[in-house]
């Protein structure tokens, strides 16, 4: 047993050594490449393996004979080793260059293109990870796109909806200063409709500049959905009654939600009028309202004819109009025209935790609008 042990402590201070010297080179190619970092350590080991082992052959008194025999042992052992650590080294290399190339086609048109080369379990989830962060980079740059698109379309719009009514005041203005309006009191009833026109239009952008902004302040408190239907219903009953459409509460479950009032009767609101503008006379538009889950789903049906299967996707971004069924005549009443309606409607709910959204239906299509149940 005493043999033992200090075989055991001379083969520590041999291979101790051999470590102590070996670390500090370690350390400095830490930066370097990572073969040259491997191909050390496997030096460093078959030193402190042979250190070790000449250390206790020089204390066990071995002949010449014996330690011949145990240093062509160790050699062999070493060459094999230092070849291994060579390989590794120069598969570890290939694999990281060829991820580094693969890295450079992260955010591209083309997208993350994966190496070819086989990879180790590391640099495999690195590979994964860095496709993940392509496909995001990828769906970033797409929604930005089309938020850009959809900007450039609402300048132009709300410019042109602007330079219309403006012309038009302009010259109405003109003809009561010089006198030549035959009727002066239509010209001022038609005044009066395009300055709340234009009134409307800037208040939607005002109330889309807070949501986009993210200042949009919302005073929550308990509410049945019964209520909010019959809010909305009542307001906009004028106008159904002035377009021949009729309004219709069906299947409306006196459901609680936690929301502003205020915001989801103008949430329902916008979706009313647009339905009854773009829904026939002697139409019928339908409110209901349901639990679904964990959410109270409110919905509105027109009789609208549907939207292309095309345009789905757009309804609820800035400045979408649709196709001419669907796109309110500056003459009409009760809204700005400007196509941001629905794109109020998508931000309301969604700084409530909802969503919204759209589907075709036999006649029409209908909007829905789904809000966190409240609890309790």
């Amino acid at each position: 047993m005493k043999d033992l042990l200090l075989i055991a402590l001379f083969a520590a201070l041999g291979a101790g050594g051999a470590g102590l010297l070996g670390w500090p080179v370690v350390r400095l190619l830490r930066r370097r490449s990572m073969a040259l970092s491997l191909f050390c350590v496997a030096v460093v080991t078959v030193l402190a393996v042979t250190s070790g082992t000449f250390t206790v052959a020089q204390a066990m008194f071995l002949s010449a004979h014996d330690l011949g025999v145990v240093i062509t042992v160790l050699a062999m052992a070493a060459v094999v080793s230092l070849c291994t650590a060579a390989l590794l080294g120069r598969q570890v290399v290939a694999g990281s260059r060829a991820l580094t190339e693969a890295a450079r086609t992260v955010g591209s048109d083309t997208g993350f293109t994966a190496p070819a080369h086989p990879l180790g379990r590391e640099l495999a989830q690195l590979s994964g990870e860095l496709a993940a962060t392509s496909a995001r980079l990828a769906e970033s740059r797409a929604r930005e796109q089309a938020l850009e698109q959809s900007r450039r379309e609402l300048v132009a719009w709300i410019s042109h909806d602007l330079r219309t009514p403006l012309a038009g005041l302009r010259a109405m203005a003109e003809a009561l200063e010089d006198g030549v309006a035959e009727e002066p009191e239509r010209y001022l009833r038609r005044i009066r409709t395009e300055v709340e026109r234009l009134t409307g239009m800037v208040d939607d952008l005002f109330e889309l500049s807070r949501i986009q902004a993210g200042s949009l302040s919302l005073s929550l408190s308990r509410v049945s959905a019964y209520d909010l239907v019959d809010d909305a219903l009542a307001g906009a009953h004028a106008l159904a009654r002035q377009r021949g459409v009729r309004l219709e509460g069906r299947q409306v479950e006196p459901e609680p939600v936690e929301v502003d009032s205020r915001e989801i009767t103008r949430v329902l609101g916008n979706l009313l009028v647009n339905a009854i503008r773009s829904t026939p006379q002697d139409g019928v538009v339908a409110v209901s309202a349901r639990r679904e889950a964990d959410e109270v789903v409110l919905s509105v049906t027109d009789g609208c004819g549907g939207i292309p299967a095309q345009d789905l996707p757009r309804v609820f971004e800035t400045g979408w109009r649709g196709t001419a069924a669907r796109t309110p005549r500056p003459a009409e009443a009760g809204g700005s025209g400007a196509g941001l309606g629905l794109a109020i409607v998508r931000g309301i709910v969604e700084a409530h935790a909802g969503r919204a959204r759209v589907h075709n239906v036999a006649g029409g299509c209908c909007f829905e609008i789904a809000l966190p149940s409240a609890r309790g």
